[in-house]
């Protein structure tokens, strides 16, 4: 771990809809569950039960989610139309979906075997945790180096987390150690793989790119960011910084 020195926080991530584009803000409340109100909804898919994602459904990175208050979200779609109607949501995807708040009821996602050929490929299913509509069971916030980043936008991969550092991956060192972010502590427990989300379209001039996954794949043996679970609560700001918790 000698590489690994402070790292200065650069930028934080709330996304309250699960694969709608998020909020960039200055300091975050960091619960048991991540980043406070990150990924605490999800529009289902009522006749499959799934949480949608942009795995299946690419139109949601297109919608723009915030968090009002601990309780309530706003989502504004694609045309500037603000709700959170069940039927307007519905009308927007053309199916019938319900936007649900985590709860205990575990969320139930899917992905493509095959990201090259997504409509011949079989499709497999996983339950996340409850409480959460992160995908993973053991991971509830992501971090993320700018230099790991370089190459592309930093919107594809929805990291929580953001730091300044001048060696790329220079964050899987983290995994299985305790870390610091301002007053909270969390336990970093693995690398992030990366899936078809990487690759879609975003707005403003984000094109599908196939590319990515390729590179990271070839490149990176497909992991790219790492997870964590909170050990500690607090407040973490830009501009604080991660080191290992002594």
């Amino acid at each position: 771990m000698r590489h690994v020195h402070d790292l200065p926080i650069s930028e934080l991530w709330r996304y309250p809809v699960k694969s709608m584009q998020g909020e960039r803000l200055d300091h975050v409340e960091i619960d048991e569950w991540g980043v406070a109100g990150d990924r605490q909804w999800a529009l289902v898919d009522r006749s499959t039960g799934l949480a949608l994602t942009a795995r299946r459904v690419p139109e949601l990175l297109f919608a723009h989610a915030r968090l009002v208050d601990a309780d309530t979200v706003a989502i504004e779609l694609p045309g500037g139309q603000s709700t959170t109607d069940d039927a307007a949501l519905s009308a927007w995807l053309d199916r019938d979906v319900t936007l649900r708040r985590a709860g205990e009821e575990r969320g139930t996602f899917e992905i493509a075997t095959d990201f090259e050929d997504e409509e011949g490929s079989e499709w497999v299913r996983w339950q996340g945790p409850a409480g959460t509509f992160h995908d993973s069971t053991r991971a509830r916030l992501s971090i993320v180096s700018n230099a790991t980043m370089a190459p592309w936008d930093h919107r594809r991969f929805r990291a929580n987390v953001v730091v300044d550092a001048t060696t790329a991956g220079i964050e899987d060192q983290l995994v299985d150690q305790r870390v610091e972010l301002g007053t909270a502590t969390v336990d970093v427990v693995k690398q992030i793989d990366r899936c078809v989300m990487t690759t879609r379209p975003q707005p403003d001039g984000i094109d599908r790119d196939l590319d990515v996954l390729r590179t990271i794949n070839r490149e990176r043996n497909s992991f790219l960011a790492v997870g964590a679970l909170v050990a500690t609560p607090g407040t973490v700001a830009v501009g604080d910084v991660l080191r290992l918790s002594s």
